[in-house]
C-alpha cells in the first residue's frame, strides 16, 4: 500500500562523470541497471541518485546559483524527507519502482560546489537506489513510499 509522498521536480542525466547532469523531459529507468543513457548506470547498488529540492534550497541560501542536476543527482524530489527514509524503503516513481540502498556518500574529492560554498549537501542528504521495476519517469510524477523491501529484515 502506498502512502503520500512527494513529486519529481526534475529528471537529469549525464554521459560524462564529474559533470552536472542535464535536465530532460523524461527518462527510462531500466530494471537492475539505472537510467538509460546515464554515465552512472550499472549493475551496482547506486544505480539512481536522488536529492530533494529542499536540500538544493539550502545551498541556494548560501548564495550558490544551483538547481536540479547540479549535484549529479538523477531525480530531484519535493515534499519527501529523503534522508529520513531507511535503507530498504521502496518507492514508486512514475512507472518505476526503486529500493533505497544507501544514504549519503563519502566525498573523495572536493567538488566544485564544495569549493564555492565550503559545503555540499549530497554527501549527507543524497540517497541512492536500485531500480527494481523499470519504467518512464518525468517531472511532475508522484513519488510514493511503498514500504520496506520485500525481503527486508526487521
Amino acid at each position: 500500500m502506498s502512502t503520500a509522498g512527494g513529486f519529481l521536480v526534475a529528471v537529469s542525466l549525464s554521459t560524462q562523470k564529474g559533470r552536472p547532469k542535464a535536465n530532460v523531459a523524461a527518462a527510462r529507468l531500466i530494471e537492475h541497471w539505472g537510467m538509460e543513457g546515464d554515465v552512472h548506470a550499472g549493475s551496482g547498488h547506486r544505480q539512481i541518485s536522488l536529492l530533494a529540492v529542499e536540500s538544493i534550497d539550502k545551498m541556494r541560501a548560501q548564495g550558490l546559483s544551483v538547481g536540479p542536476g547540479a549535484f549529479a543527482e538523477n531525480l530531484t524530489t519535493s515534499g519527501l524527507d529523503l534522508p529520513a527514509l531507511p535503507v530498504g524503503t521502496r518507492l514508486a516513481v512514475g512507472e518505476a519502482e526503486l529500493e533505497i540502498t544507501q544514504l549519503g556518500k563519502e566525498c573523495h574529492h572536493r567538488c566544485a560546489i564544495y569549493e564555492q560554498a565550503g559545503d555540499c549537501v549530497m554527501p549527507r542528504e543524497g540517497v541512492f537506489a536500485k531500480v527494481v521495476k523499470g519504467g518512464t519517469v518525468k517531472p511532475g510524477d508522484g513519488v510514493f513510499i511503498l514500504g520496506p523491501a520485500v525481503n527486508a529484515k526487521p
